[in-house]
C-alpha cells in the first residue's frame, strides 16, 4: 500500500425520495434522522468522506441495510449519487458526461458482487473473455488474455466447462478472472464469497489474498463479516445508518472503538486474531530472552511459543532483526483473559 491517494469521497449523499436536492441545500446533519423522516427521505448514504490508498485492501463492513452496498455502488456510479464528489485519480467522476464514465468502468474499473451472473452460454473461456469482446479487444488478443486469468485463478483445465458444470467456488473464480481480464486499477468486490459454505468461502479468502500478492490493485471488499475483513484488510470502515462511523486498521477498532456501536461491533472478536505484538509489546528491560517473535505477528501466531515459558520473555524484533520490545506469557495471557486469570 502506498501514501497515494487512488479514490476519495467528499460529502457522498445518496437518498431515495422526492426533492432530495433541496433537501441538502438546507445544509441537515447527516445525523439529524427527524429531518429526513419529515421530508419523506431515506439516507442511504449519508454525508461520506473515505480517502482509499493506491494498492490498498479498503474494507467496507456494517449490517444489512448499513449503506455498504449502496456506497460502492455510488462510487462507481452504477446508481448516482445525489451530492458530493467521487475523485478517482484526482478527477471527479460526477462531472465526467456518461461516455467517459462507461470507458473507466470498461477499462479500469473491476467489478465482483455476490451473484455470479455467468452467462450460462459461453464457456468459461468465453465469461472471462465477454468484457473484452466488448471493449472490441480482438478474437486472438482477448482469448490470450482470458486464458492468463483463467491460469490465474486455477482453472486452466476448466476453460471449456460452461458454468452449469462448475462448484459454486469455481463459478465465483471465474468471475474474479473475468473482472480482472480488463487489468482494473480498481477492484470492487461486493460481498463476493457470502453465498459460498465456510470451507470454499475459506479457500477463497486465501485465493484473494494470493492474487492481491501477485496483482497488487486498489481494492474496495464489501463484507458484513467481521472475521473476513480483520483477515483480508488493510483498513476497514465500519457503516450505520449510511453513515461512516469509524476508519481505521482492525488494530485499530478493536483497540480504540469510536463509540459503543463500534465496541459492540468488534466485542465478540477475538482479540489474538487481530492485535500484532508492536500492539502490546513492552519496552526491553530483561537481559536474557528465551526467544525472538516478529513485531508484526498477530498474537494468535505466537501464543504457543510464548506460553510455553512461564519465566523468560520473548524478544520483539523488526524486519531487520532490531530488539525492539519484548513479550512475555503474563502480557499475552492477560490480553486473551484478563488480568485476573495470569
Amino acid at each position: 500500500m502506498s501514501n497515494t491517494v487512488k479514490l476519495s469521497c467528499r460529502g457522498v449523499w445518496k437518498l431515495f425520495g422526492d426533492n432530495a436536492e433541496k433537501f441538502l441545500e438546507q445544509g441537515i446533519a447527516a445525523s439529524d434522522d427527524e429531518a429526513l423522516t419529515r421530508a419523506s427521505l431515506v439516507g442511504a448514504v449519508r454525508d461520506v468522506n473515505i480517502d482509499i490508498y493506491e494498492g490498498e485492501i479498503f474494507v467496507i463492513m456494517g449490517l444489512s441495510g448499513s449503506g455498504k452496498s449502496t456506497l460502492v455502488r455510488a462510487l462507481s456510479r452504477l446508481i448516482e449519487p445525489s451530492a458530493g464528489q467521487i475523485l478517482f485519480d484526482g478527477e471527479d467522476l460526477l462531472r465526467m458526461p456518461e461516455p467517459q464514465m462507461v470507458e473507466i468502468r470498461r477499462h479500469k474499473m473491476g467489478m465482483v458482487f455476490q451473484h455470479f451472473a455467468l452467462l450460462p452460454h459461453l464457456t468459461v473461456l468465453g465469461n472471462v473473455a465477454f468484457p473484452l469482446e466488448v471493449q472490441g479487444v480482438a478474437k486472438q488478443a482477448r482469448e490470450v488474455r482470458a486464458r492468463e486469468m483463467i491460469e490465474l485463478v486455477g482453472l486452466s483445465d476448466r476453460a471449456d466447462n460452461y458454468p452449469r458444470e462448475l462448484s459454486g467456488g469455481q463459478q465465483q473464480r471465474v468471475g474474479i478472472a473475468r473482472s480482472l481480464a480488463v487489468e482494473p486499477e480498481l477492484w470492487f468486490l461486493d460481498e463476493p464469497f457470502s453465498a459460498l459454505d465456510p470451507l470454499i468461502r475459506r479457500e477463497m479468502q486465501d485465493e484473494f489474498l494470493r492474487l492481491q500478492q501477485v496483482l497488487n490493485k486498489t481494492i474496495v471488499f464489501i463484507t458484513h463479516d467481521f472475521d473476513e475483513a480483520i483477515r483480508l484488510a488493510d483498513r476497514i470502515a465500519i457503516m450505520k445508518d449510511g453513515q461512516v462511523i469509524q476508519v481505521g486498521t482492525p488494530e485499530e477498532l478493536v483497540l480504540s472503538p469510536a463509540n459503543d456501536y463500534v465496541a459492540e461491533f468488534t466485542r465478540h472478536i477475538p482479540r489474538g486474531k487481530v492485535l500484532s505484538v508492536a500492539a502490546v509489546m513492552q519496552p526491553v528491560s530483561a537481559s536474557h530472552f528465551v526467544g525472538e517473535v516478529l513485531f508484526q505477528q498477530r498474537i494468535e501466531e505466537i501464543i504457543t511459543k510464548v506460553t510455553a515459558e512461564a519465566q523468560l520473555p520473548h524478544a520483539v524484533v523488526d524486519n531487520t532483526g532490531k530488539r525492539v520490545g519484548q513479550i512475555d506469557r503474563a502480557a499475552v495471557v492477560e490480553l486473551l483473559v484478563g488480568a485476573g486469570n495470569v
